[in-house]
């Protein structure tokens, strides 16, 4: 059996930075993704969470049906990445008005026609899920600086701060717009990790000065 394609490990100046924050240019990338308002803790997010999983492992499953996706090649479903933002400017730590698009990196053989068929067996399979609100789209953030958060979601803006020093230090500023956002990489899963060991991405667009 072929090897599969696991992204953190072909892609690792992605998706694992060091402690330290460096520049990367983020190529276009194909996403599944929800779009959402509210505290990350409550029943919109985490259920825009489980639409996407449930389609991603649906996709990645359907090279066992009768219409194998062209292209097809064995994989690891990418770890789950969210957008985030609020309505007001600025960071605030109101997390009712926090807006957020939810996503997970496909493959390149991803298709709309792809996605539409593993929709409708999904639905049969989870009824109590409400798919027409992921979509399928591609994703450039091009010149980005990023970091490895080491520990809880709670303490990122001490990385956030070490991103603000590179900027200053190397010529750039922060470069949000309606797409680019506040990025993040779940590479840990908070139901199995102690909070002080998990592991996050942290992504900003930025420009030079």
């Amino acid at each position: 059996m072929a090897d599969k394609l696991d992204f953190k490990k072909k892609y690792k100046d992605l998706y694992l930075p060091g402690r330290e924050p460096v520049l990367v240019g983020v190529p276009p990338m194909q996403f599944l993704m929800v779009d959402g308002k509210g505290d990350p803790d409550g029943g919109s997010y985490q259920m825009a969470v489980q639409k996407l999983y449930a389609l991603s492992y649906g996709i990645k499953m359907s090279k066992l049906g009768e219409n194998k996706p062209a292209g097809y090649f064995e994989y690891v479903v990418p770890p789950l990445e969210g957008l985030w933002d609020s309505e007001n400017i600025g960071f605030d730590p109101n997390r009712d008005k926090w807006v957020w698009t939810s996503m997970i990196r496909q493959p390149e053989f991803v298709t709309e026609e792809l996605l539409n068929r593993v929709k409708v067996r999904t639905a049969k399979k989870k009824p109590e899920l409400d798919l027409n609100d992921v979509r399928l789209a591609v994703f450039e953030e091009g010149l980005c600086v990023q970091v490895m958060h080491r520990g809880p979601f709670k303490t990122e803006q001490e990385s956030v701060a070490r991103l603000a020093s590179f900027l200053e230090a190397n010529g750039l500023a922060e470069n949000f717009d309606d797409l680019r956002k506040h990025h993040e990489i779940y590479l840990s899963d908070p139901r199995k990790t102690a909070p002080e060991k998990m592991k996050t991405v942290l992504r900003h667009p930025v420009k030079r000065l």
